[in-house]
């Protein structure tokens, strides 16, 4: 298997990344797309990482230092900090970390959040017990520095966990054309997404393995309804009949077996 490397600048290029810096509060807004994450994912993926973190491996929360690479507005660190984590951001976007600032600072917690990329991140070798890279794997140029990072930063025996798309014939249909080109149904931004960006399971195992992150599991994602319903729920959402804060609560997300489209998981520093 050919190893991955840095996104082509053409590639890379075709990606919207912008829509992050908009000014505003895009993430908890019941009327932005990014308010789908608290709605539609984080109700899947949380409480997994919750679970593997303190069942399937044993672990205390209390006094647990996490990064949270590419966080955003805070909407998946503020899980992990009303669970009782010790939580640090880091993002690109200074609007993207005002959002999150001050949202936390209206849920009344106390998040430490710090401009920084996945490829260059400002903290000392074996500063945390978690790092969560979440909606994020698929926008990074250079996938492998950001792994290599993540890794670097992490304890020995530190927990990454991750989620992203994989690369699937099905993946395209359903997350590039359905959900952002075919705009009779598109929930999407044109280029949020850039399907030669997405990665499958089998070549992240592989980058993490090199840098000694080793895969302990790795679980598919998909909508709790069935293609029929979720396409009537998508066109009411065009028709200004839901906003995208209903849309995701009507479509959330549940784990599967099956990978071809989304996917978890988590992996420990050996």
């Amino acid at each position: 298997m050919k190893a991955l490397s840095a996104i082509d600048v053409n590639i890379y290029n075709q990606i919207d990344n912008e829509l992050y810096n908009k000014q505003g509060d895009i993430w908890w807004d019941e009327n932005t797309i990014l308010y789908m994450l608290k709605t539609s994912i984080n109700p899947c993926r949380f409480p997994y990482y919750l679970k593997a973190y303190t069942e399937a491996l044993g672990r205390k929360i209390t006094g647990k230092q996490v990064l949270d690479v590419g966080c955003g507005g805070g909407i998946l660190a503020e899980e992990f900090a009303a669970a009782g984590f010790t939580v640090t951001g880091i993002d690109p976007s200074e609007n993207s970390l005002d959002t999150a600032r001050n949202h936390a600072t209206l849920s009344g917690l106390s998040i430490d959040y710090r401009k920084g990329t996945g490829e260059s991140i400002e903290f000392d070798d074996n500063s945390f017990d978690i790092v969560c890279c979440c909606d994020v794997l698929e926008h990074v140029r250079d996938l492998p520095k950001c792994i290599s990072e993540i890794s670097r930063v992490l304890k020995p025996g530190g927990v990454f966990f991750f989620d992203t798309f994989n690369r699937t014939p099905l993946s395209k249909f359903i997350v590039i054309k359905l959900f952002q080109e075919w705009r009779t149904v598109a929930f999407m931004p044109p280029n949020l997404h850039v399907y030669d960006m997405f990665i499958k399971p089998s070549e992240l195992k592989e980058l993490m393995f090199s840098t000694g992150l080793n895969t302990k599991e790795i679980m598919g994602m998909k909508p709790n309804v069935n293609p029929l319903k979720m396409i009537r729920l998508m066109r009411k959402r065009v028709t200004g009949k839901l906003n995208y804060g209903q849309l995701g609560r009507q479509v959330r997300m549940r784990e599967t077996t099956d990978t071809k489209v989304g996917y978890l998981g988590y992996a420990i520093k050996e």
